[in-house]
């Protein structure tokens, strides 16, 4: 992308509510007064970047990275890939995706994680690349497992993985959550109930993809991320760049 024009301004209505009682924290950490519109700066539109240097060799094979090769996580082995776009269907490359999850048996590395399922000593739940030229990235891990949280009485998340993804600048980052094409816990779920539209909460579900899956050895899932896009830059009353 060498478009370093105005972000085109957030779409809110593809948001779920920040406040919502069945999510129960969210009371607490919603904005009390409306939310203002406002144009982007120039610290929204360029950087921060990054480069190779920070990417290791195993950072995006979660079953090896946490014992550096030593010995494999436990669990389900599965590829999570896809390509990062704008919304207008541009690839954005050489932008930083990281992952965070729970192990096979829904527990994270967390101090504060004190589910009963136990920890898997070679597995960190971390993980890390880049996309490449036509903004392809792909993810080596174990499928996660759901767990309960102190919601209500008896709620479950689904298995998910997090994605934090940086873009070509602030204004691009997108923190969301992948879930698992057939779980039956996403209609369960509270968090994922804050996404009234279906056809929203469809895009956060990674469906099967048997043609990138390998034969003994993993299943793929396919899941695509749509960062904002950047506004075109006018040239003799036409829209270059697309």
């Amino acid at each position: 992308m060498t478009d370093l024009g105005p972000l085109v301004p957030r779409n809110r209505a593809a948001h779920p509510p920040a406040y919502d009682p069945d999510y129960k924290t969210s009371v607490t950490r919603s904005p009390n007064l409306p939310l203002l519109s406002m144009e982007s700066t120039p610290s929204e539109e360029h950087g921060p970047r990054f480069g190779h240097g920070l990417i290791g060799a195993l950072d995006n094979n979660l079953i090896l990275n946490w014992t550096k090769g030593a010995a494999p996580a436990v669990g389900e082995r599965i590829l999570v890939h896809g390509r990062v776009l704008d919304e207008f269907a541009r690839p954005v490359p050489h932008t930083l995706v990281e992952i965070w999850q729970a192990n096979a048996g829904g527990r994270y590395r967390h101090v504060k994680d004190s589910y009963f399922a136990p920890l898997d000593a070679n597995f960190g739940g971390c993980g890390r690349t880049l996309t490449d030229e036509a903004g392809y990235y792909e993810f080596l891990t174990i499928r996660p497992g759901a767990y309960p949280w102190p919601n209500r009485a008896n709620d479950w998340r689904p298995m998910h993985i997090h994605f934090s993804i940086f873009g070509h600048s602030f204004g691009q980052r997108l923190i969301s959550q992948m879930y698992f094409e057939g779980d039956p816990l996403i209609a369960r779920c509270p968090i994922a109930a804050t996404i009234r539209d279906r056809s929203q909460l469809d895009r956060l579900v990674a469906p099967l993809d048997m043609a990138k899956s390998r034969p003994m050895d993993f299943l793929a899932y396919k899941f695509d991320i749509v960062l904002r896009g950047r506004r075109q830059t006018m040239f003799e009353n036409k829209p270059e760049g697309m």
